[in-house]
């Protein structure tokens, strides 16, 4: 697939200077002609959803894909199961699973990671947003899927990452953290994947 446009969700209290997402920016950057867009998602799942439909609403039906990390890697699954039918790739890292479910317990002023001066209020009302995005419990095209799973995730059940992206492509990787700090390490096989005909 010619990809032409590349979306990256960054995770919870995460931003698009995350490392990951620089990397991801790096790269896009060396692709000729491949539109990158990496938006600093607002607290409000339903408000971040909104403005990433608004950022996509006029890209192809393909050559399009989105890549996710942590609560990014639900939105993203969101995204690419609303453009289901439009046969986007999605790219999910050490994805949420149940988001709303664990960030239940992290109600209240947040401090942004890459910006300690940066703070935001997470309301009871934003988990029922991320409640109701929820995407079906059974992936519409799993092999659309590239998952990157670390079992040494300090954050997120590697097993449920695993069940919930059963039978998608990527790699299940031994040791690594939540943040992938060996995240080079494995971007030549999620970019092949992005990238495949």
């Amino acid at each position: 697939m010619d990809l032409t446009h590349l979306l990256y969700l960054h995770g919870f209290r995460s931003s698009p200077a995350s490392a990951k997402a620089r990397r991801m920016a790096a790269w896009a950057a060396e692709q000729p002609g491949l539109v990158f867009v990496a938006p600093q998602l607002p607290p409000s799942p339903l408000e971040a959803m909104e403005l990433v439909a608004g950022l996509i609403q006029a890209w192809p039906a393909r050559g399009a894909a989105v890549i996710g990390s942590s609560l990014g890697g639900f939105y993203a699954t969101f995204v690419a199961e609303q453009a289901a039918h439009r046969g986007w790739r999605a790219a999910v890292l050490n994805p949420a699973v149940n988001p709303a479910r664990d960030l239940s317990r992290h109600i209240g002023v947040q401090t942004a990671w890459h910006d300690p001066e940066l703070k935001f209020d997470f309301t009871a009302q934003h988990v029922a947003e991320l409640a109701a995005l929820t995407p079906p419990a059974r992936l519409t095209h799993p092999s659309r899927y590239y998952a990157l799973i670390a079992k040494g995730d300090e954050l997120l059940d590697w097993r449920e990452m695993l069940a919930r992206y059963a039978g998608c492509d990527g790699e299940v990787l031994e040791g690594s953290d939540h943040g992938l700090t060996d995240f080079d390490d494995h971007l030549q096989p999620l970019t092949e994947f992005l990238t495949k005909p």
